[in-house]
C-alpha cells in the first residue's frame, strides 16, 4: 500500500541522496586500505563494507542503471576486493568474516560475481570458527542475514528462533537507553525486514506497531540531541517497517535537510573518535567524521523512493494501562504524613503538592490532617514566607485549605494585600499574567479586572516546550526531581499517554518504596534519607497528578487512537 502523497518532497530527498553519493564518491580513495596509514587500515575496511552495502542496496531497491557515482564507487570496490592483499585476509583472521562477506554480498547484488572471493568466504564459513563463535543477538541477525545475501548456505539458527531474544523484544525503557543500545534495535530492523523487502511474521517475530511506537520516541530524543547519525538511523527503520505517514518521520526528514552540508557531507555525532584525528590531516578528518552519517542519508532517502521496498499504513500501537492511582495514592499518604515533622515555612511545597495531588485523586480528606496543622502553625508567619514560594505553590496550598473550610489568618493577610496591590497597576508583566488570573480564580480580583491587567489574555503564556531529550541523562545522573519536573511538562502539553512519557512514568514508579515515598538515596543518615525522599516525592507527586489528570479514569488505556496515531501533541 503506497500511501506517500504528492508533494511530499520526495525531490528534496532524492537530492540528499544524490549530494550524499556524490561527496563519497569524490573521496573513494579514502575506502581503500591499501592506501591508508598503518593506524587507519582497519577503519578504510570498515568504511570499504559500508559504503559497499550501500551500493548493494541500491542495485537491489531500484532496478534502474546505477548513476555515475554510485557507478564510481562500485569500480572502486570491484577493484579493491580483486585483489588477494584484501580477499585472502578472511582466511588469516576468521573472526572478520562479516567485515569480508559484506563487500562480497554487495559486489553480488550489483551483479559483479566473484567465485574466487566466495570460495575464501565459504571455506571460513565452513571452518568451525568464523560462524560459530558467540555473539549477542543483533550481530548474529547479520550474520544470518549477510550469509543470506551472499547465498552461502548454513545450519545456524534461522532469524526467527534469534529475534526472541534481542532487545527490540524486551520492550526497553527509552529513557535508559545509550547509543549502543539504539544502534542495536536499528540493526535489529535492517535485518529482519531485509530492509523493508519483507515482513517478519509469526508469535516469534515483533509488534510492528511496538516498534514503530518505540522507533518515533527514540526519534525525539536523538533529533533533540542533535544526533544525526542516530536520526538517520530511525528514519530507516520507519521506512523498512513500510511507514510513511508518520509525523515524527516527517520532522525527522526535516532535521536531516538542515543539516546536510551543501557539498552532500552529513556530519556525525559528536565525540566520535578516529585513528589520526589528531595528527592535523583536517580533509581526513573532515571525511572520517562524516562519512558514516552520509552514507545513513543517502540510505534514508534510497528507502524512501524504493519502488520495491514494502509499504503500509502506520500500525497501531499496542493498548497499553499504566496504573497510577494506588501509587499516586501512598506517596500523598506518606508525604502528609511525614512532612507534617518538618518545619512548614521551609516544606510549604510539600504540603501543596500533597494537596494538589489529593484533589487530583477526588479524595481531598488525605490532606486534612497535613493542612489543619500548617494553617495552625503559619497562622502568625511573614509575608515573606508566602512571598518566598509564589503564587502556584501559594495557590495549590490555598485550593487544598478551602476544600476542607479551613483559614489562615496570616496566608489571608498576604492574599488581600497581594491583590490590592494587583489593583493598583495598570498592567503586568508576561510572566505575572498566571499569578493574576490564580487571584481572580480565588475570588480576589474580579475577572474584568484581571483580563484589563493581563491586556485580556485567556491563557498564560505559552510555556516552553518540554525538554524531553534530557530525560537520559537525568535518569542516568538519577536527577528524580528533574524526571519528574519534565514529566509534568509533557502531561501538560498534551502528551500524558506519549511512550516517552510512559516509560519516564514507568522509571518513576519503579522507585517507590512500600512506605509510598519515591527515591532511592543510597546514604545511611536517617535525616539525610528522609529530607531527600521528601523532595523526590513532593515533585514525583505533582508530576503524577499531571498525568493522572490528563489521561482521565484509571480505566482509560494508553492505546492509540483509530488508525494508529495517539491523540497527544507531537513532541
Amino acid at each position: 500500500m503506497d500511501t506517500t502523497q504528492p508533494g511530499d518532497g520526495s525531490a528534496q530527498r532524492r537530492a540528499v541522496e544524490s549530494r550524499a553519493v556524490a561527496w563519497l564518491a569524490a573521496r573513494r580513495d579514502l575506502i581503500d586500505p591499501a592506501h591508508a596509514a598503518p593506524d587507519r587500515v582497519l577503519f578504510a575496511r570498515k568504511a570499504l563494507l559500508e559504503t559497499a552495502f550501500l551500493v548493494g542496496l541500491r542495485a537491489r531497491l531500484d532496478p534502474a542503471p546505477l548513476e555515475d557515482d554510485y557507478a564510481a564507487l562500485l569500480d572502486t570496490i570491484e577493484d579493491i576486493a580483486a585483489r588477494p592483499s584484501y580477499r585472502e585476509l578472511i582466511a588469516r583472521d576468521e573472526a572478520a568474516l562479516l567485515l569480508y562477506a559484506g563487500t562480497y554480498a554487495a559486489l553480488r547484488l550489483c551483479g559483479r560475481e566473484d567465485p574466487e572471493f566466495r570460495s575464501v568466504i565459504q571455506q571460513a564459513a565452513e571452518g568451525g570458527y568464523a560462524a560459530a563463535f558467540e555473539r549477542i543477538p543483533y550481530r548474529q541477525l547479520d550474520l544470518l542475514h549477510t550469509l543470506e545475501l551472499c547465498g552461502i548456505p548454513h545450519t545456524l539458527p534461522s532469524m526467527a528462533d534469534v529475534l526472541p531474544f534481542t532487545l527490540l523484544r524486551q520492550n526497553p525503557n527509552v529513557i535508559k537507553l545509550a547509543d549502543r543500545d539504539i544502534y542495536a534495535l536499528t540493526h535489529t530492523i535492517f535485518y529482519a525486514t531485509d530492509f523493508g523487502l519483507r515482513r517478519p511474521h509469526g508469535p516469534r517475530s515483533f509488534d510492528p506497531g511496538a516498534a514503530v511506537e518505540l522507533l518515533e520516541a527514540l526519534l525525539v530524543l536523538t533529533r533533540s540531541q542533535g544526533n544525526a547519525d542516530l536520526v538517520g538511523e530511525l528514519l530507516c527503520c520507519l521506512l523498512c517497517l513500510g511507514v510513511r505517514d508518520s509525523e515524527e518521520a516527517g520532522r525527522a526528514w526535516e532535521f536531516l535537510l538542515s543539516v546536510q552540508e551543501d557539498e552532500g557531507r552529513v556530519n556525525g555525532p559528536q565525540g566520535v573518535v578516529h585513528p589520526g584525528l589528531t595528527d592535523g590531516d583536517d580533509a581526513y578528518r573532515h571525511w572520517a567524521t562524516g562519512y558514516h552519517t552520509t552514507i545513513v542519508a543517502a540510505l534514508a532517502a534510497l528507502l524512501d523512493r524504493s519502488p520495491e521496498v514494502l509499504r503500509t499504513a502506520r500500525p497501531a500501537a499496542p493498548e497499553c494501562r499504566q496504573e497510577l492511582r494506588q501509587p499516586l495514592r501512598r506517596a500523598v499518604q506518606w508525604l502528609a504524613g511525614t512532612v507534617r515533622r518538618h518545619d512548614p515555612a521551609r516544606w510549604l511545597p510539600a504540603a501543596a503538592a500533597a494537596a494538589h495531588a489529593a484533589e487530583a485523586l477526588g479524595e481531598p480528606e488525605l490532606t486534612r490532617p497535613l493542612l489543619l496543622d500548617f494553617a495552625e502553625r503559619l497562622a502568625d508567619a511573614d509575608a515573606a514566607v508566602w512571598q518566598a514560594h509564589g503564587m502556584e505553590v501559594v495557590g495549590a496550598f490555598v485550593s487544598g485549605l478551602r476544600a476542607h473550610g479551613i483559614t489562615c489568618v496570616s496566608l489571608d493577610r498576604f492574599l488581600k494585600s497581594t491583590a490590592a496591590a494587583v489593583e493598583l497597576l495598570d498592567t503586568v508583566p508576561p510572566q505575572a499574567v498566571p499569578s493574576v488570573q490564580r487571584l481572580a480564580g480565588l475570588g480576589l480580583l474580579s475577572p474584568r479586572r484581571a483580563a484589563a491587567l493581563t491586556g485580556g489574555a485567556a491563557a498564560p503564556p505559552a510555556a516552553p516546550e518540554p525538554a524531553a531529550g534530557d530525560l537520559p541523562a537525568a535518569w542516568k545522573d538519577y536527577h528524580l526531581g528533574q524526571v519528574a519536573g519534565i514529566v509534568r511538562d509533557l502531561a501538560r502539553s498534551g502528551a500524558a499517554t506519549h511512550r516517552l512519557t510512559r516509560d519516564a512514568v514507568g522509571f518513576l514508579l519503579a522507585q517507590q518504596s512500600p512506605c509510598g515515598a519515591f527515591g532511592r538515596p543510597a546514604c545511611d543518615d536517617p535525616e539525610d534519607r528522609e529530607r531527600a525522599m521528601l523532595s523526590w516525592t513532593q515533585s514525583t507527586v505533582t508530576a503524577l497528578a499531571a498525568v493522572h489528570t490528563a489521561r482521565g479514569p484509571a480505566t482509560t488505556p494508553c492505546g492509540a487512537a483509530p488508525g494508529g496515531h495517539r491523540p497527544v501533541r507531537p513532541l
